[in-house]
């Protein structure tokens, strides 16, 4: 969109890229768009690995530990007809997800700690790294 016209670069990061030609590029930081670009609206997000332990905030949903390797936990088994959604999966360490196998919650006697829903923003943004100080840069373009 720069190269286009359609963007402007309000600032930079302070590295450059260097290119297999031997040529150094500034990355921008904070880029304007020239004129107003109409986005669709999306309904539901696509269900992600990532997406799920950032929702169950990284948390097994079953004992509530942080410190574990996490796996997805398919809360109604699919071999029973369950599926693979947002309202149907969860954080679980190897331990639980062991624990409660192919049973449904009611046969594992096993309890979620909080419902599962779809997100109603992405998680991709939350996911995405960011320099250190691009909050101070960004805090200057946006509104108080």
């Amino acid at each position: 969109m720069i190269v286009n016209g359609k963007a402007d670069i309000l600032h930079f990061y302070s590295r450059e890229i260097i290119s297999g030609g031997g040529k150094s590029f500034t990355i921008p930081s904070v880029v304007r768009l020239r004129h107003n670009v109409k986005r669709k609206f999306i309904k539901t997000f696509r269900v992600s690995r990532n997406g799920i332990f950032s929702r169950d905030n990284f948390t097994c949903q079953y004992c509530g530990r942080k410190d574990v390797e996490l796996t997805l936990d398919h809360i109604y088994p699919r071999h029973l007809g369950g599926s693979h959604s947002w309202d149907n999966l969860a954080a679980c360490c190897k331990n639980c997800n062991a624990k409660k196998g192919w049973k449904t919650l009611d046969q594992s006697g096993m309890h979620l700690l909080s419902v599962p829903k779809t997100p109603r923003y992405s998680f991709a943004s939350l996911l995405t790294p960011h320099e250190e100080h691009s909050d101070s840069i960004w805090q200057y373009y946006l509104p108080a």
